[in-house]
C-alpha cells in the first residue's frame, strides 16, 4: 500500500471526512484491521483564506508547496490536495515535487463519464464557480458545467465560508442550496457536481432529484484506489 500525503485544513471539516473515508474504504476493500496509509499535514486556513481574498495566489501556491515538499519527504507517494479551490495553485505545488497530485477535478470527470452525462451542474466557492482552473479541467472530458448566476454564486460562497468552514449546518441554507440546485437542473444539468469539499456535510443524495457528485467522497475514494 502506498502512502497518501494529505495537504488538508482548509477547511478541517472536510479533511476529517477524507480521514474517514479513505479509512472505510481500505478496510471495505482488505478487511480486517486494514486502513489507509496516510500523512496529513493539516494548514492554518486562515492564513490560505487571506490570501485567497487578496488575490495572492502565489503566496498560497508557494506555502502549500512547501507542505507539498515536506510530505514527500515524510515519504508520501502521492498528493491529495483536500479541497477543491486550492487546485487553483496546483502547478507551485507540482513545481516543489517529484511526486504526482491527483487531481480532484480528474477524479470527478471520470466519475460523470461512468454516468454517461453530458452537461452538470457545479457548486463550489466563487473561485471554483467563476474561474476557469476547475470547470475547464471538466470540460476538457467532454461535459458541459453550468454555474448559479451571480447572486446565487455569492451566496453560495457565503454559506460555505461563513457557516460549513466553521461546522455550522443550517436548515435553511440547506433549502437554499437545493432551491440554486434545482435552478440548475430546469437549465439543463444532469446531475450537480458538490465542488466544495464542506458541501457534502449540507447536502445529501436526497436533497436533489439527479445525481450528485460529492467531490470529497470520490477524491478520497481515488486516492485509495491509487495507494493500493
Amino acid at each position: 500500500m502506498k502512502t497518501i500525503g494529505l495537504i488538508g485544513g482548509m477547511s478541517w471539516e472536510s479533511s476529517l471526512e477524507y480521514y474517514r473515508i479513505m479509512n472505510e474504504e481500505v478496510k471495505r476493500k482488505l478487511g480486517g484491521l486494514h486502513s489507509a496509509k496516510c500523512l496529513l499535514y493539516s494548514v492554518d486556513f486562515d492564513e490560505i483564506e487571506r490570501y485567497q481574498a487578496n488575490g495572492d495566489w502565489e503566496s498560497a501556491g508557494k506555502a502549500l508547496g512547501e507542505v507539498a515538499s515536506s510530505l514527500e519527504k515524510a515519504g508520501a507517494a502521492f498528493i491529495v490536495i483536500c479541497t477543491n479551490t486550492m487546485h487553483k495553485v496546483i502547478d507551485y505545488i507540482e513545481a516543489k515535487i517529484n511526486i504526482p497530485v491527483l487531481h480532484i477535478a480528474d477524479a470527478t470527470a471520470k466519475q460523470i463519464q461512468r454516468s454517461n452525462m453530458k452537461t452538470v451542474g457545479l457548486l463550489g466557492t466563487k473561485y471554483t464557480m467563476e474561474q476557469d482552473f476547475y470547470t475547464s479541467r471538466i470540460d476538457s472530458n467532454g461535459i458541459k458545467v453550468l454555474v448559479p448566476n451571480k447572486e446565487e454564486r455569492n451566496n453560495v460562497n457565503k454559506i460555505i465560508y461563513e457557516e460549513l468552514c466553521l461546522g455550522h449546518l443550517n436548515h435553511s441554507s440547506k433549502d437554499y442550496y437545493k432551491t440554486v440546485i434545482q435552478h440548475l437542473v430546469d437549465a439543463g444539468a444532469e446531475g450537480i457536481i458538490l465542488g466544495c469539499t464542506e458541501i457534502g456535510l449540507l447536502v445529501k443524495p436526497e436533497d436533489s432529484e439527479v445525481p450528485l457528485f460529492d467531490t470529497t467522497v470520490i477524491h478520497a475514494i481515488e486516492a485509495v484506489k491509487n495507494a493500493l
